[in-house]
């Protein structure tokens, strides 16, 4: 075909042809629950986004409600860490009783819980260590314990973030074996070594108290190796791939889609939140158009899902679009 823009003459026109769309079902909002009363915390790094106690937790479920958004990761800051994060796997934990309380206002919310222990332990790191070395198989098990709190309190999906190798094994067995054969595992198999998480540790309050994350996180110039740890993933019982961050690495979302016959779900990270709202304010971009952008070339390189911190403002657009 010599005249392409034959398809592009008019608005009907794109439409009809168009090759991907975002939709709110497709989006997933993180939310940040912390120990306290009365408290809405704002993110300064993160304009728009809030920690919130239990007693005001309600605040921002009806704003999701109101939103249509269907879907949530959660994430929990305690009052309390210690070397082995225990909050993390404490059945009167931040996270259990935050899914319990949402589960009684917003029944059909899906829930995601994030499994890891950095938020939980007083070093910052995502699992145990002894001599300044982070220690993998013995984190398992508490990534294991963490995760079937999670979900005797009702969370819909397991989500470990915590890149220690098996982990997504031990997590299936534990799981199965408390009687949650059918509750999926979602996860982060391709999370990168990023700069681009810099405000969200101020929001998790999870920055690491030493050194870095570089020998459990992956190498950012290693695509290869992402897909080797996608397919080990699945092959230890992965039901959802989430790859982090997103708009650096859509090279391995568009890779993984098409090799793996699993759901790919993009995490658009608070560091790329943070920029578009930084440009926005100071007029440098259109904040709808840049934002709309990226998340339609999220599900071109592949993406199922979005998990985003623009999932509200993203809602509103799609709804206001339909009108």
């Amino acid at each position: 075909m010599e005249r392409t823009r034959r398809l592009r003459t008019s608005n009907y026109m794109r439409d009809m042809v168009r090759e991907n769309h975002v939709r709110i079902d497709e989006l997933i909002y993180p939310i940040f629950v912390t120990e306290g009363e009365n408290i809405k915390h704002s993110v300064e790094s993160m304009p728009g986004i809030y920690q919130y106690s239990l007693d005001r937790l309600s605040e921002e479920i009806n704003r999701i409600k109101e939103a249509g958004i269907k879907a949530i990761l959660i994430f929990g800051i305690p009052d309390h860490k210690d070397e082995v994060g225990s909050g993390a796997y404490a059945e009167d934990g931040i996270v259990p009783k935050a899914i319990r309380q949402i589960k009684k206002e917003y029944e059909e919310l899906l829930i995601i819980a994030d499994v890891c222990l950095c938020e939980y332990t007083s070093h910052g790191h995502c699992g145990l260590v002894k001599d300044g070395v982070i220690l993998n198989d013995e984190t398992l098990p508490l990534l294991a314990k963490s995760s079937v709190s999670y979900a005797k309190a009702g969370a819909d999906i397991i989500a470990p973030s915590d890149m220690m190798d098996l982990r997504v094994k031990a997590i299936r067995e534990a799981l199965d074996e408390a009687g949650f054969v059918y509750t999926p595992i979602m996860s982060y198999s391709a999370k990168f070594a990023s700069g681009y998480y810099g405000p969200f540790r101020d929001a998790a309050h999870s920055a690491p108290g030493f050194g870095d994350r570089k020998t459990y996180q992956m190498d950012p110039a290693n695509g290869q190796e992402a897909l080797r740890e996608i397919g080990e993933d699945i092959e230890e019982g992965a039901d959802l791939i989430i790859a982090k961050p997103a708009l650096a690495y859509m090279d391995i979302m568009k890779e993984a889609s098409m090799k793996y016959n699993i759901p790919i779900v993009a995490y658009n990270v608070s560091g790329e939140y943070a920029m578009v709202k930084a440009a926005a304010a100071n007029g440098w971009i259109d904040e709808k158009k840049i934002v709309m952008e990226n998340m339609v070339g999220l599900k071109r390189a592949g993406a199922k899902m979005i998990i985003t911190y623009h999932a509200l403002d993203v809602a509103k657009w799609l709804k206001e679009e339909e009108r």
